[in-house]
């Protein structure tokens, strides 16, 4: 077992293996993070150095005591892109600092009056089909990235995905000492020889950028309007948050929600996310691929991670390097997202049976039922430019039925209320 041990959430970590294993926690977030703010039409560089930045600030908020990435949040997509397209980009920044600062003060409701009622609106049966589906709706994205949902299958494409998922699923079972602990990275490194021999990579755009270049800072300005369609992404980044730190929990083997404790996380994520929008970066989260990483190779060194974060920084200030990083091509992401967002999946699979959830309680498998249906199904629920769906939909779903069962047990209607 010496080969494949756990390296601990506060073990430190050997520089000549802090280096590579920070190097692959930084390319499992890469190509989603960037991704962001290519849609919102900004430079990369100015996230890549707020990445960096709020997963500092995440480490020394949470005492180092919660590892996480925090990468680009994909949650603030639809509304964002309405604001941008109506008053400018500017103004999705004035939303995202308000959006960071009243996820703050939720995190000081929670420190006040605890975080118990968790185990209430999302108890177990209900808790793992939700942390399941933080993988699961992103399958499809995982198989576009790799361009498998194409009309037309490109050979190419379809050769480098083998190479990357097939050198991370081999590379994670049979690779032995060190080795064994950077099997997502060495995957990465094969897959883009193997998309560097088909031909499919470009190196146009690295051949332009500048050696060194600033980050693209830019002020937020602020429209009521703005924030109004912007706010109520607070409840799906809440939702998304908690269930990230549940399976993180899990694979670490600690209830980090009690220690470092639910507020000091939601309150690191948030003011990353205020902080982000007062520089000209996009909103933050803690990332299911640097999850999913910690879960392949047992390495939670918040060290690590640490050590990801200032690549990160370094990146943004070197115009060639971050641009070189952002050819890596979408078969290499897609292979390596086939395996990390399905290792998420079977997280939450992990957290129904640790918890022996009896299915033969009509309630286990209402709310286990239910939940997976209204989060693989592609229903949405719209309220005005909100759009819920998928994961959060179902989080939310699930909340709603737990309460409905804590009420109706406080009146003496349910059927099995004596076997708890």
């Amino acid at each position: 077992m010496e080969s494949k041990r756990i390296i601990q959430v506060e073990e430190k970590v050997p520089f000549k293996m802090l280096v590579p294993l920070s190097i692959q926690h930084m390319f499992a977030m890469f190509g989603a993070s960037v991704l962001v703010p290519f849609i919102f039409g900004i430079n990369p560089a100015v996230v890549l150095f707020m990445n960096g930045c709020g997963t500092l600030l995440f480490i020394f908020i949470t005492k180092g005591k919660a590892p996480a990435y925090l990468g680009s949040s994909f949650a603030f997509l639809a509304p964002a892109g309405i604001v941008i397209s109506k008053w400018g980009y500017e103004y999705a920044l004035g939303g995202f600092v308000v959006v960071g600062f009243f996820g703050c003060i939720l995190a000081l409701i929670i420190y006040k009056f605890g975080a118990d009622w968790i185990d209430i609106v999302l108890p177990p049966a209900a808790m793992g089909p939700v942390v399941a589906l933080i993988g699961l709706e992103l399958a499809g994205t995982a198989a576009s990235n790799a361009g498998l949902t194409d009309e037309v299958l490109d050979p190419k494409n379809v050769i480098v995905f083998l190479a990357t998922l097939g050198t991370a699923v081999i590379g994670s079972v049979v690779f032995k000492k060190f080795l064994s602990v950077i099997p997502i990275l060495i995957a990465i490194i094969v897959g883009y020889v193997a998309a560097l021999l088909c031909g499919i990579i470009d190196f146009s755009e690295v051949a332009a950028a500048d050696i060194l270049a600033l980050p693209n800072f830019s002020a937020p300005k602020f429209k009521w309007e703005a924030i109004v369609i912007i706010l109520p992404v607070l409840l799906v980044i809440a939702s998304e948050h908690i269930g990230h730190q549940i399976v993180t929990s899990k694979i670490v083997g600690r209830d980090l929600l009690k220690d470092p404790g639910l507020h000091r996380s939601l309150f690191a994520d948030n003011f990353s996310t205020m902080i982000s929008g007062f520089i000209g970066s996009v909103p933050t989260t803690t990332y299911g691929e640097n999850i999913g990483v910690m879960a392949v190779t047992k390495v939670y060194s918040v060290y690590v991670i640490g050590g990801a974060a200032v690549l990160s920084i370094l990146c943004s200030f070197v115009g060639k390097l971050s641009t070189l990083i952002s050819t890596i091509p979408g078969p290499v992401i897609g292979g390596i997202s086939f395996l990390l967002y399905g290792m998420i999946g079977a997280s939450g699979i992990r957290i129904l049976v640790e918890a022996q959830v009896d299915y033969g309680k009509s309630r286990n498998l209402a709310l286990t039922s239910i939940i997976f249906v209204t989060g693989l199904s592609g229903i949405s629920v719209k309220f005005g430019s909100i759009e819920l769906t998928g994961m959060v939909l179902a989080c939310i779903v699930g909340m709603l039925m737990g309460l409905l069962f804590y009420v109706l047990d406080k009146l003496k209607l349910t059927n099995d209320r004596d076997e708890e």
